[in-house]
């Protein structure tokens, strides 16, 4: 299924992650999210790609260490640092996570 409403797809999944992260950060802190507000018309809700990122758990594409990676670092709005060597299994996940859901995105339009 493709969205049709008309706004601009983003350039990646990742993008589309860290924007959904923010919008669900501020709807938690009591901001009204409302369609069609922002800067640039987006061809989707934060909840679609949040769905989309429910539906591969659902599915055991993702797995809950996965979540963890999404969350912890969308939070953070930025990807793990391959180079820490802390955050290299994190690194690990975060990719796994994105090989499952940019094509997703992609299909419905969401991600160029």
């Amino acid at each position: 299924m493709e969205f049709d409403v008309g706004g601009v797809p983003f350039g990646s999944a990742e993008e589309a992650w860290f924007w959904s992260v923010q919008a669900q950060e501020a709807k938690a802190a009591g901001a009204r999210v409302t369609a069609g507000k922002g800067l640039v018309q987006r061809p989707c809700e934060p909840s679609d790609v949040l769905r989309a990122v429910d539906r591969l758990y659902r599915r055991r594409l993702l797995l809950r260490d996965h979540l963890h990676v999404l969350v912890h670092y969308g939070r953070r709005l930025m990807a793990p640092d391959p180079e820490r060597r802390r955050e290299q299994r994190a690194h690990t996940l975060w990719r796994e996570a994105f090989a499952q859901l940019a094509p997703v995105l992609r299909e419905k339009g969401i991600v160029q």
